[in-house]
């Protein structure tokens, strides 16, 4: 009977997405395939994609490569059955992958010479920015100016460089990374699927600290 009760919550939470995203046959059906997997298979295939992430990098990424892990329950609610099936596909677009590795490795340069654990580019640009936006201030303002310099003065310390226009493009060429939706898109659907609140999104934090560093950095 239990076995029965999942088997239709599966086809409900199935026909909810189809439903939701109009999705084609092919993409219904590959949702229904995606759905069914056992156990062993989701973590085949979850474990494919934070290997091609991950793989070959610095033992130090394994605690957030656990963090990464996707771990559906085994009476998971049809919203968790939902966010599976979404992050089951996202995880299979090469794309993705290659976007998710970059950041990997970027975070390894940025912290190869860090004493201890210190907070990341993206941790820095998300806390200096939240202010100006909570007070409506644009990136195109005199007032940023002081932001743009705290924040590359913090990355510049952390990657051991000097706040130079190089390094100024290469925070510029991260943040540009790192806003790319799909990754916060895995990241909420990596929360509804493990029980875990919320992520908050970084994007308008990145994308105002983007403008603003961009209009300031020849070239």
């Amino acid at each position: 009977m239990r076995c029965r009760i999942r088997v239709l919550r599966l086809r409900r939470a199935v026909a909810t997405a189809v439903a939701r995203r109009g999705s084609t046959p092919e993409e219904m059906d590959l949702m229904h395939r995606l759905a069914r997997l056992s156990e062993d298979e989701r973590r085949r295939l979850t474990g494919d994609f934070l290997d091609s992430v991950f793989g070959g990098l610095d033992a130090d990424l394994a605690g957030i490569r656990r963090t990464m892990t996707p771990e559906l329950p085994d009476d998971p609610e049809d919203e968790q059955i939902e966010a599976w099936i979404e992050l089951a596909e996202l995880v299979r677009d090469p794309e993705f992958c290659a976007l998710m590795r970059r950041l990997a490795e970027q975070h390894l340069a940025d912290h190869a010479h860090a004493d201890g654990p210190r907070p990341d580019a993206v941790a820095i640009v998300r806390d200096q920015v939240a202010p100006a936006l909570a007070a409506d201030l644009g990136s195109a303002s005199p007032q940023a100016d002081a932001i743009i310099a705290t924040v590359t003065a913090r990355y510049a310390a952390l990657v051991g460089r000097p706040d130079d226009t190089a390094l100024r493009r290469r925070l510029l060429a991260l943040v540009d990374t790192a806003r790319d939706p799909r990754r916060h898109t895995y990241l909420r659907l990596l929360a509804v699927v493990n029980g875990w609140p919320p992520p908050g999104d970084p994007a308008p934090a990145l994308t105002w600290f983007a403008g603003a560093l961009r209009t300031r950095t020849p070239g």
